[in-house]
């Protein structure tokens, strides 16, 4: 269902891990807490209430992906990015426009199931527990094999208790398995290896749903057969654990809701919308004949149609849907009158530059410098920045996105790598140190590029 979050809240928690942007901030979560709202309305008004769809413009590395990523995880939210040059290529080879819907179910499905598992983890862990501790207390007539966990009196394993009445075996395996004092020991466990052909489809347009029917077909045709495999415990406990969870799993409710979750709150993000837009001051060859059919097709999906999936009918009358693109050719008055008015909603995302970068280095929960400081205590090596490390840092990222291609915050990896490159070649070596980087380590480590612009080009 659509989060209880406040605008503000969702606001919030996207500057935790995003650097500026607030008007996008602003319009997405207006937008998500909007679909809350929806669910709060009469029936017959809730269906005549469709979202506002977002067009984000800005350079790349800005932020506009990141935003509706988080988006959805803040949200539970299905969500899916695709690019709309899949759908470009000269003569239409390209993926069904209609697959976004149904590889978005998928996930839908896939995050479900994953939230089912979580609610029946107990169960399944328990019975799986019982299960593996049959294993270990099998049948009469097997030989005697005996464990040892310190009392006066060795723990019969592979033969029944005597008279085969219960006795403190069991729960003495229990309190040893649990301990993990039996992790070395074998069982022989049934798994079901695969013993059908392997089909795949060639990659044709429109093929998609096709080649998902055909092998389920033959996955039909050739069901698993099974096969006794021995395991050590922990792996064997694992697999006993799946299989319990696939039992406690209503697996057509987990269908329903994932339909009813991707149809009420799934979103699409469709990136480089621009590059399907055919600029006014454009031609109309057959590039430009070409992006007009992709809007074409994109637009029963956007405005509201059914399209067959292999868990149903899926509706995308409420699916949210974000366009991103950096419109620098084209704007979004060159998309066809129809698609623009799917999109009624607009934002322009602003460039970065030293100031947002010396940010993005030290404010995120996910901020790049706490990345590589975690990735270097792995070696036991402390690793420090001065703040004069990091503003020469935005500094030259600022230099290299104005001298070459901008790629917005996506420079900072580049040359953070850069420099720190041969401290983590040698980190094994240097356990123990504390490493702190500063202004003159930056400069040492980027003397090069920056003296050869030509060089910078490739390096960064």
């Amino acid at each position: 269902m659509p989060t209880t979050l406040t605008p503000r809240d969702i606001v919030q928690e996207l500057d935790k891990y995003i650097v500026g942007q607030h008007d996008a901030k602003r319009m997405v979560a207006i937008a998500v807490r909007n679909r809350w709202r929806r669910q709060k309305l009469d029936p017959a008004l809730r269906d005549e209430v469709s979202p506002k769809n977002i067009i984000m413009m800005g350079p790349t590395g800005v932020g506009k992906t990141e935003i509706a990523r988080r988006l959805s995880k803040l949200c539970g939210s299905p969500f899916i990015k695709v690019e709309a040059t899949k759908y470009t290529e000269v003569g239409y080879v390209g993926r069904d426009v209609e697959s976004m819907v149904r590889d978005l179910m998928e996930i839908g499905v896939s995050l479900v199931q994953e939230e089912e598992r979580e609610r029946v983890k107990v169960k399944a862990e328990a019975a799986a527990e019982d299960r593996l501790l049959d294993l270990l207390l099998p049948k009469p007539g097997a030989r005697t094999d005996y464990l040892y966990d310190g009392g006066p009196t060795p723990i019969p394993v592979n033969a029944p208790p005597p008279g085969g009445g219960p006795d403190g075996t069991r729960e003495k395996l229990r309190a040893m398995w649990r301990g993990g004092r039996l992790d070395e020991r074998e069982v022989e466990l049934e798994v079901e290896v695969s013993n059908g052909p392997q089909v795949e489809m060639l990659g044709m347009p429109g093929m998609e749903q096709m080649g998902s029917q055909i092998k389920d077909a033959f996955s039909r045709m050739f069901p698993g057969k099974k096969k006794r495999r021995k395991f050590k415990l922990q792996e064997a406990y694992d697999i006993l654990v799946q299989e319990e969870s696939e039992r406690l799993i209503d697996h057509d409710a987990v269908t329903e809701l994932a339909r009813e979750r991707v149809e009420q709150t799934g979103i699409i993000f469709i990136d480089e919308i621009d590059k399907v837009a055919i600029p006014s001051q454009g031609g109309r060859g057959g590039v430009d004949v070409s992006r007009e059919g992709v809007q074409r097709d994109l637009l029963p999906i956007v405005e509201g149609s059914v399209v067959n999936t292999k868990y149903g009918m899926v509706r995308t009358d409420h699916i949210l849907f974000i366009a991103a693109g950096a419109f620098h050719m084209a704007k979004p008055s060159d998309l066809i009158p129809e698609l623009q008015g799917r999109f009624p909603l607009r934002v322009e995302l602003s460039p970065l530059g030293k100031d947002e970068f010396l940010r993005i280095l030290k404010e995120p929960n996910n901020a790049l410098t706490l990345q590589y400081a975690a990735l270097m205590e792995t070696e036991g090596v402390c690793l420090e920045f001065s703040e004069d490390s990091l503003e020469e840092v935005a500094l030259f990222a600022e230099e290299t996105n104005r001298q070459t291609e901008n790629i917005g915050a996506r420079r900072l990896y580049t040359i953070m790598e850069k420099i720190l490159s041969d401290l983590s070649f040698d980190a094994p070596e240097r356990r123990g140190e504390t490493v702190l980087v500063d202004r003159a380590w930056v400069r040492e480590k980027l003397d090069d590029v920056r003296e050869n612009a030509d060089l910078s080009r490739f390096i960064l």
